[in-house]
């Protein structure tokens, strides 16, 4: 049985969806970082943002970038 739940969020960000997921196990909320952009920065390509904003991490010596994965979402 799977016990994580896809779920849409549309009333924090003024009615644009975001995604997220709950894991029972860990009682924890996952959300998608690609959504949270485009409802924050209104980006035509909010995917591309995200990746941009991974190279200035990276090339800024952030020790954030080595944290960060991009995990499986249904669209």
């Amino acid at each position: 049985m799977n016990d994580k739940k896809l779920e849409t969020i549309s009333n924090l960000f003024e009615g644009k969806e975001v995604r997220s997921i709950w894991d029972k196990d860990k009682e924890d909320y996952y959300y998608s970082v690609v959504d949270v952009i485009s409802a924050l920065t209104d980006s035509p390509n909010p995917r591309r943002y995200w990746s941009d904003l991974k190279i200035v991490l990276n090339n800024e010596g952030s020790q954030l970038y080595g944290n960060i994965v991009q995990l499986k979402m249904k669209a």
